[in-house]
């Protein structure tokens, strides 16, 4: 073996420990790594994402993507954020570059780009204008503290806007005699955001396995071990105060029983209406929208006001929409339709001194809902400032596009005094098959669907019954069986019990008495409105705690019907 092939058989091994020394160097290596990332505390620093960029805007502790302009008394804060944050009924109208916004006392007007607005209706001059600016509507936060209550603070080093809205409490704290690391993650090895001094006041917003997810005036937030923080109290935003409403005040602790008042070409003679034994409301049919514009006709009479006041009756004047579809749509579309209807309406409430209004909006497209919504939003406020109770009808919940499906009694719920449910109509007058017009068990279905689904409360919920009841008529032609019916009041049904000596049997399906009987060659089914049906309905209103009982309508009863409905009060 010569000199070179010595020296070539020896490169290999030479390499090897060469290898040996590198691998012992990067298992050095990632040894130190692991020990500062593993074992000891992250180093690392980063910046938060919205670093650098101009106002930006934190709700609960959380960037929210979205950004102030101006700041101090010229800060303006955005419609979307304003939506998903503060208020989501917050309503802009493109084709006017408007917004209304609502409490329960107060709706606000605004324009963009303008400083005349509306309070309730009434003019005002707002210091700061609403811009658009890149499609977007801001608002101005001082306009908006003194509506909501809303609690804004900016940070003169970072620009950032910290929002807290009215009722709303935060934990607050302060870093112990040490710096503390805020980070990104409940982790000691996830990389820092900042390094806080002795003394740095914080908000809490969440604790998570040891760690808190904290907040710097500064906008950095993230996550703290425990251990290092010193809670100091809690930061709580007042709500603003409210006065009691009218309905608060008047039926708080007592039922409705309310009885509509049909008026069609004229008004009853009151001479003639008799004493309605527990009723306390009254509620007459005067009011209609009449075209598209929002002007309301009024059939409104004086002498039934006085005649009910007289005995002691509230009068809730009732509101319809002709349950007419496409003038409703037309009607609701606009701020200034709608203004107009509620001007109207509450010009005739305060000329004939009526204590509340009921609203009976039916056969409306489900595209419609929204606006139906917003019409109560805004009516709502403007009733408050006069004093007036506010009450809607709503159906039961069912699949029907213009007779349900428009209503987000949930909402409705939230905004009006009273719900009525108008419990009735289960067989309609054109039903294909002979049935109940409200039968116990649906009746009792209809109300607890809107509790339970739409959380309405019981106080507010009114179960509305039917004084009336329908004669079905069955008979074959050309070999078919053919259903109809007509609605009748409780003496006529009393009079053919009579005249016929018919014999009613409990029909335990219904809860409701039941006759039929053949007449000119037709099978006739009654199931019978009257004392037993009425009774049990006062039983179901007062073991959901309903806020009381209201029945369609007063021409249809006898002296019975009152006598049994003031159980309600009993």
């Amino acid at each position: 073996m010569n000199k070179r092939q010595k020296y070539r058989r020896g490169r290999p091994g030479r390499r090897a420990g060469l290898l040996r020394r590198l691998s012992g160097l990067l298992i050095i290596a990632a040894a130190a790594y692991a020990v500062i990332f593993y074992v000891l505390p992250n180093p690392l620093q980063v910046d938060p994402e919205w670093k650098g960029k101009d106002k930006p805007i934190f709700v609960k502790g959380n960037y929210t993507g979205y950004f102030a302009s101006g700041s101090g008394e010229s800060l303006l804060l955005p419609l979307p954020l304003l939506q998903k944050n503060v208020d989501s009924s917050i309503r802009y109208e493109a084709g006017t570059k408007s917004v209304i916004l609502t409490t329960d006392s107060e709706l606000l007007y605004m324009q963009a780009e303008k400083k005349s607005a509306s309070l309730n209706n009434k003019p005002i001059q707002l210091r700061l204008a609403p811009e658009e600016r890149g499609g977007i509507t801001y608002l101005p936060a001082e306009t908006l503290k003194s509506l909501y209550g809303l609690d804004v603070q900016e940070n003169a080093d970072t620009g950032a806007v910290l929002i807290m809205t009215a009722g709303e409490t935060v934990q607050l704290g302060q870093v112990q005699d040490k710096k503390a690391a805020l980070r990104t993650k409940p982790t000691i090895h996830a990389p820092a955001l900042a390094k806080m001094k002795a003394g740095t006041k914080l908000r809490i917003w969440g604790r998570q396995e040891g760690w808190l997810y904290v907040q710097m005036d500064t906008g950095y937030a993230g996550y703290v071990k425990a251990s290092e923080i010193a809670k100091t109290g809690t930061k709580t935003v007042k709500k603003k105060p409210s006065a009691p409403t009218r309905a608060e005040r008047r039926w708080d602790g007592k039922a409705v029983n309310l009885t509509w008042e049909a008026v069609y070409n004229r008004n009853p003679n009151p001479a003639s209406i008799g004493k309605l034994t527990g009723v306390n409301v009254v509620s007459p049919t005067w009011f209609k929208i009449v075209d598209g514009e929002g002007n309301v006709r009024s059939q409104a009479d004086q002498a039934y006001v006085s005649w009910a006041h007289g005995r002691g009756m509230e009068v809730w004047g009732l509101l319809s929409n002709s349950f007419d579809p496409d003038l409703t749509t037309q009607a609701l579309s606009t701020y200034d339709k709608r203004m107009r209807t509620i001007v109207q309406l509450l010009e005739y409430c305060d000329l004939y001194n009526l204590d509340g209004i009921n609203i009976d909006f039916e056969n409306v497209y489900t595209k419609d809902g929204g606006s139906v919504t917003q019409f109560i939003r805004e009516l709502k406020p403007m009733a408050q400032a006069k004093n007036l109770v506010l009450s809607i009808d709503v159906t039961p919940k069912s699949n029907s596009e213009m007779w349900s499906l428009f209503l987000d009694r949930r909402a409705l719920g939230e905004l009006a005094d009273f719900i009525i449910v108008m419990a009735y109509d289960e067989h309609w007058a054109s039903s294909p098959e002979a049935g109940s017009v409200a039968s116990l068990s649906w009746s009792q279905n209809a109300v607890e669907r809107i509790l339970e689904e739409d959380s309405v409360p019981a106080r507010k919920l009114v179960l509305g019954v039917p004084l009336y009841t329908r004669i079905w008529t069955e008979q074959k032609v050309e070999g078919k069986n053919k259903v109809s019916s007509k609605a009748v009041g409780m003496e006529a049904v009393a009079e053919i019990i009579r005249s016929k000596k018919l014999k009613p049997v409990l029909s335990k399906d219904t809860g409701q008495n039941y006759v039929e009987y053949k007449e000119n060659g037709a099978l006739r089914k009654i199931w019978i409105e009257d004392k037993v049906s009425l009774k049990s309905r006062v039983e179901l209103a007062k073991s959901l705690k309903l806020g009381g009982i209201a029945s369609w309508n007063r021409s249809f009863a006898d002296d019975s019907a009152w006598n049994t409905l003031h159980g309600i009060h009993q």
